[in-house]
Parts: C-alpha cells; sequence; structure tokens
C-alpha cells in the first residue's frame, strides 16, 4: 500500500494541526484512475467526510482514509517530503496510478483497462486517439467508448474489429466479445474523415 514517509508524516501533522476542525485527516485517491490523465490527489479530511468505502491507515496524530476504488491503482505509492531551502516539497509518486498491476487472478475489468492502457492506446495515440472500458456485461461483452481522433473516424470499424477486439480476445480469453457505444456522428477531431 502506500508508504507515507516519516519526514512526510512530520509535514502533514504540521498542516494539520492548523485546520479548524479537530481530527482532520488526510483522503488519497487517483482521479481518473487506469487512464493516461490519472492524478494522484491528496486533500483534507475533515471527520465525517470520508467516504463509506473509504479505509482508515493510522498514523501518529492523524488518519490517512484511502478511497477503495483507488487502492489497486496506488499499490507501490509512496508519499515524502523534502526540506530545502525554499521550505519544501510534499511529493507523491504513484506508478501504477495510470495502470495498476494486473495477474491472471485481478477482476476482469482491471485486466481489460489494463491491456487497453498497455497495448492498444499507445497504437492509437499515433492518431490522436484512445479507447477506454466504460462498463462489463453478464455475458462478458466489453462495452468500450473511443475518443480524441478515434471518435466519428471513418476506420473505426476496422480498428474496433481487427484490432481492439482481436488483441483483447487473444489476451483475455473470457471476453466473449466488444461493443462501441461511440457516438460517431461527431466527426470534429476524427483523424481519419
Amino acid at each position: 500500500m502506500i508508504e507515507i514517509t516519516a519526514s512526510a508524516q512530520e509535514y502533514l501533522r504540521g498542516l494539520l494541526a492548523k485546520q479548524e476542525h479537530e481530527g482532520t485527516g488526510v483522503r488519497i485517491f487517483v482521479s481518473r484512475p487506469g487512464t493516461p490523465y490519472a492524478e494522484t490527489c491528496l486533500a483534507y479530511c475533515r471527520p465525517g467526510e470520508q467516504k463509506p468505502d473509504d479505509k482508515e491507515f493510522p498514523y501518529e496524530g492523524f488518519s490517512a482514509w484511502i478511497e477503495a476504488a483507488s487502492i489497486p491503482f496506488l499499490e507501490e505509492a509512496r508519499i515524502d517530503y523534502q526540506a530545502d531551502r525554499l521550505g519544501g516539497q510534499l511529493s507523491i509518486k504513484a506508478p501504477n496510478a495510470k495502470m495498476p498491476k494486473v495477474d491472471p487472478d485481478s477482476p476482469l475489468a482491471e485486466r481489460i483497462t489494463y491491456v487497453l492502457q498497455s497495448e492498444v492506446n499507445p497504437g492509437l495515440a499515433a492518431h490522436g486517439g484512445e479507447v477506454t472500458l466504460i462498463e462489463l456485461t453478464d455475458e462478458p461483452v466489453a462495452v468500450l467508448q473511443f475518443g480524441g481522433g478515434c471518435q466519428g473516424c471513418s476506420a473505426v470499424d476496422m480498428t474496433l474489429k481487427d484490432g481492439v477486439e482481436r488483441t483483447l480476445l487473444e489476451q483475455i480469453p473470457e471476453l466473449k466479445g466488444v461493443r462501441d457505444i461511440t457516438d460517431h456522428s461527431d466527426t470534429s477531431n476524427a483523424y481519419y474523415r
């Protein structure tokens, strides 16, 4: 899980001591996890502001609340504080925020997202495109949405069948298929028109 170094804990205790509400801790989560746009966030968390499924990690003088959905993306994360002449800097490194570590026993949705981010999207990025998993049906079928240069692209059917679906079915045999829910009538950013 997340490592909060001793210097970062000391720094956070100092910040939290200045807050108006006694018992304020920190909440750590990843916004847009599993995507190239993922950002690891640390925010104040007053008593009662934590979400029902957050996991509490007690430290000396404060608690860190970790968003349950972000936990796989925060594996091997590290929060550190380095003092310098200008005061110092708090840094958060979360190497799995954009792509969580997965293994054959990981949930199906995580494995699909991993394949999309590691194998499919790097190729689509050359045309300014991307694809994300929106939903996983009971069958299981991956419901996908294209964005960027892929939305409205005239080659999207070929990309979906010959690229995305073939790659996913080869990598994840229990997946039965894919479905595209993108509105391709908007061709303003399409790579091929």
